[in-house]
């Protein structure tokens, strides 16, 4: 029983449908703080598009031979290696009938994200004798991440939900939104980075721990998370609601929990505690919303 419940358990984290649940987990927070009523297309391409793309960048990204320091993910990834392309070919190819039932305009964003998404690991450029991605540029890495996901789990839901006339939200509340949700994601990929340092180092990656240290990196965390707690105030002009409690109490453990990420954390640590943060959000917003109670 334990062999099987470990087998499900290394599915769901190491073929990217944990975060794949995750990216529909930020569609749903963000269709719950704008009032409006979930679209299933929308959590549909953002559980489909997450799948592909994770699980395309890792097979562009994959090594001749396994290092003796590839970790538990990595390991367990190529060895169901064709499992994992036949999920990402399915995945993409879902995408089709699910990308004509949106408007135009999310149609052109995601057009563009799907174009940052492939040129981030593609090797398409060259400088001299060496050829490199989007990632490889110094800084760009993280930020490309974070954009990419807080275009899709913030502006999709917003636009699809504008065009369907269930919502009606401000520039400025959508700006607040996007905005926040940029500090929270980009929080927390620093962590993924922090425990990468030497090995983006080798391969000449500039992230930001790579470039500061891994404990002004930590810092940097703490004081975007600050920020984004300072967001939540401002959106829509709710004050202490119960979406403000819910999504401060995510940012403290959010907090917590960089802080204690280090290089000797296995892969159960980040890819299911730190990035179940982004599921926990949403629960946490629906269990304060069962209480009545406000500041």
């Amino acid at each position: 029983m334990k062999k099987i419940l470990q087998s499900i358990v290394d599915f769901l984290l190491f073929s990217n449908v944990f975060m794949a649940l995750c990216a529909v987990a930020q569609g749903l927070v963000t269709f719950y703080l704008i009032g409006a009523k979930p679209l299933p297309a929308v959590l549909f391409l953002l559980f489909t598009s997450t799948l592909g793309i994770y699980n395309f960048s890792i097979f562009i990204g994959r090594p001749k031979k396994l290092l003796k320091s590839a970790t538990i993910r990595e390991i367990w990834y190529f060895k169901h290696y064709r499992l994992m392309i036949t999920m990402a070919i399915v995945s993409i190819l879902s995408l089709a009938p699910l990308f004509f039932q949106i408007s135009m305009e999310s149609k052109i964003m995601l057009i563009f994200l799907a174009v940052i998404s492939f040129c981030y690991s593609l090797p398409l450029f060259t400088l001299g004798d060496k050829k490199f991605g989007l990632r490889n540029i110094p800084g760009l890495k993280q930020f490309l991440i974070t954009l990419v996901w807080a275009m899709s789990t913030v502006l999709l839901p917003v636009m699809e939900s504008l065009h369907a006339h269930t919502t009606n939200v401000s520039l400025r509340d959508i700006t607040i939104l996007l905005a926040k949700r940029f500090l929270f994601i980009g929080a927390l990929t620093m962590p993924f980075d922090i425990r990468d340092i030497f090995h983006d180092y080798q391969l000449g990656l500039k992230t930001i721990p790579v470039i500061y240290g891994e404990k002004k990196a930590y810092l940097f965390c703490q004081i975007i998370l600050i920020g984004y707690v300072v967001l939540l105030f401002l959106f829509r002009n709710n004050g202490f609601n119960n979406d403000f409690f819910a999504l401060t109490i995510t940012a403290v453990l959010a907090g917590w929990l960089i802080f204690h990420s280090t290089i000797e954390k296995n892969d159960y640590y980040y890819f299911f505690w730190v990035d179940g943060v982004l599921i926990l959000q949403y629960l946490l917003l629906l269990l304060f919303n069962s209480f009545s109670f406000k500041l």
